[in-house]
Formats: C-alpha cells, structure tokens, sequence
C-alpha cells in the first residue's frame, strides 16, 4: 500500500488522541504553498528545521561543557537529539503527534548563542537598549525570518502549531513570549510534552556528564533521594563509579522519569475530561506534568546541580571567558561595521546595526567565536 499525505492524515485521525494536533486541520502556513504529496505538513516542518544551518551549528555550541573540553560531552545537538528522543516516546505513549512535537523540539534550541546561557546572559547585556536578547525569541526569529532558502519568502514558512509550540516552549530557565499566537491559551499537548523532554533531559544528562568530568562524584550524590532510588534499584553500594554503571544508573533515571511522565500526564488528562485541542489549551493547569513525588526529588536534584555542576570553578571560568569573547567581539563589530562579513553587513539596513551584530554573534559556535576573537585581538594571528 502506498502511504500518500492523505493516507497518514488519515491514521492520524484515526489513531491519534482527540486532544493531538492532526495535520490535516492545521492552520497552515503564513505563505500558502502545496502540500508534499508524501509527507504531513508537520513532516515537512520537521525536515526544514533538520536542513537549516542553525540546526548543523548545534554540534559545536555548549551545553555545560565547552566543545574543546572533550567530544565525548554533550553539546547543544546532542542534547537536542536526546530531547527529541524523549519527547517522541512520551508523545507515542499519550497519542499526541509524534511528529509535530518532534519539529518543536529540534528547533527549541536553535536560537542559543556561544557557550550556552553564559552566552545568552551576555547578549541580553549587550542588548539592554537595543530589544535585549532571549534565545526563545531568537529560536523564533531564525525560523521566521534569517534562514533565508526560499525565493517566496524568508525563513521556513512553517506551519501555525509548529510555531505555537516554539514561542509557547517554557521551562523553570526559559520563559515564553507568545503575544502573536493566542497568549491567553497555553501551549498545546505537543509543546508541553517538549517543554517537558527538555527539562528531563537536561537534568539527567548533565548529571551523567558531571559525573563523567569528575565535578561530580558519587559521594557527594549521597542523600540526594533520587540518587539513592537509583542505587537501590540497581544494587549498587560502590563508591567507585566504573563507565558502565554510570550508564546504567543515567539509563534508569530516565526510565523513572518518563514511567511517571506518562503515567501523571495520562491521569490528568483523564480528570480533565478535556475532548479537544482547544478545550486542553483552556484548562488552567498544565496537563503535562510529573507526580508531585517525582516533582520534588527533581527540584532537589537541580539544587544540587546548580550549586555543584553549574557554579563550579571550572565552568564560572569558563562563562568569565564566555562574558570576555563575546563583550570584545560586539564592541569591535558595532564600533567597526565595515570589518563584518559582506552578508551581514546587508542586514545593517534591513535590522539595524545592533540587532545585525547580535544575530551573527547568536549564530557563532564556541570555536568560531574563539578563533574570530583571536583574529581580532591577537596581533599574531593574520586577520
């Protein structure tokens, strides 16, 4: 059997939840175009954010550890990748489009700048009388209007509930500005399962990533009541954290949390009683949620993780040098446009000199931003 367009719109609408988004009654697109002939509108939003420069840059931005520390760390595409991973599990289990929150999450984090929310904290700085900066907005402005692959218009010309779930995309770190897509409704099932998926991965892999950098070691995890969940669950009583029971135990953190994603998720949304997408954005609470258990040993987990991952010496030194880099390569290309690249110099007219330097400075990877930094500064270094 050939499955067209129309034949998986159609499982869609047979098998997926009521409250799910389906493709065949999205919205559509800013600028109307046809439809593919074998793939879902969300299909092809997900496959335009896939071949987007933005998304290839990924692979060389900071997650916690700046890329040159070691390739075995995550960054801002795997992290990205092990969201999606997640949030299609969660989205299958629930019968919410897999697809559609897939293409939230693969653009969740295109907007983030050079070494992470350092990074981010700079520009926002830099940008205090200029409109600020938030790699939410950003996210959305890449999308929307600096990808530029098509003739008819400029940035992806993605679908309405594809760009819903972007602004909507809100976490304990990042907050959502979704006055353009009815702010008065919360996001939709798909965006709250990516919101979700975000928060669960990020917790869980950058504890696996401190304790592989040694910042964190199983001693001080001690007390800490999710850590001695995991500990019982696997008969593990050791003190030395050998490679494979680091995976084990990250492995099973995760299992424990999606179990009690989907299980809380599925409950609320039974008492709910809601029957449709917009019945579920009007609820006054977020269907997607963890049980209050689960919540609170996660709060523990992340306090700990500020205070003992995120304010480590090595990764403040890293963000005192994130806050340098950054602060001379915007002061230099704001100071002396005329040093800028031909193609964004372009954009000076069209955004303003300000808005232009800080959309190419967001677009940078860790090492690029680095070897910009010495071309500029390093009299030894040929420009």
């Amino acid at each position: 059997m050939l499955y067209t367009r129309e034949r998986l719109e159609e499982i869609e609408i047979q098998t997926l939840a009521p409250y799910a988004h389906k493709s065949r009654f999205s919205k559509g697109r800013f600028y109307p175009e046809p439809e593919p002939e074998y793939r879902t509108a969300f299909q092809r939003d997900r496959d335009r954010i896939l071949h987007t420069s933005a998304f290839r840059r990924l692979e060389y931005k900071t997650q916690v550890f700046i890329t040159y520390e070691g390739d075995y760390y995550r960054t801002r595409l795997t992290h990205t990748l092990e969201v999606a991973q997640i949030g299609r599990t969660v989205a299958r289990a629930l019968g919410a489009n897999e697809i559609l929150t897939e293409a939230i999450i693969l653009a969740h984090d295109l907007g983030h700048p050079p070494f992470g929310h350092s990074g981010e904290a700079v520009l926002n700085r830099l940008m205090r009388d200029h409109g600020g900066f938030e790699h939410n907005r950003q996210s959305f402005r890449i999308v929307t209007e600096l990808e530029r692959r098509y003739p008819d218009f400029h940035g992806l010309n993605l679908t309405w509930e594809t760009l819903e779930g972007i602004v909507k995309h809100e976490t304990e770190y990042d907050v959502a500005d979704a006055r353009d897509f009815n702010p008065h409704l919360r996001a939709h099932l798909e965006a709250q399962i990516a919101n979700v998926a975000d928060e669960l991965a990020y917790t869980a892999h950058d504890l696996d990533d401190g304790l592989r950098s040694g910042m964190i070691t199983p001693r001080m995890l001690r007390g800490i009541e999710i850590w001695e969940i995991l500990r019982q669950h696997l008969d593990w009583h050791d003190e030395h954290l050998d490679e494979l029971t680091r995976h084990r135990l990250v492995r099973r953190l995760i299992n424990l949390e999606v179990t009690d994603l989907v299980h809380t998720t599925d409950q609320r949304l039974r008492e709910s009683g809601v029957r449709s997408v917009e019945e579920l954005q009007r609820l006054p609470y977020n269907v997607v949620s963890h049980s209050e258990g689960m919540r609170r040993r996660n709060r523990e987990l992340k306090d700990f993780l500020y205070k003992n991952l995120y304010n480590h010496p090595r990764v403040v030194r890293m963000a005192q040098k994130a806050e340098r880099i950054l602060s001379d390569l915007f002061a230099a290309y704001t100071h002396r446009p005329e040093i800028l690249p031909r193609h964004i110099q372009v954009r000076i007219e069209e955004y303003g000199l300000h808005r232009a330097v800080c959309d190419y400075i967001a677009g940078m990877t860790d090492r690029f931003a680095i070897e910009e930094h010495r071309k500029l500064f390093d009299p030894l270094v040929r420009p």
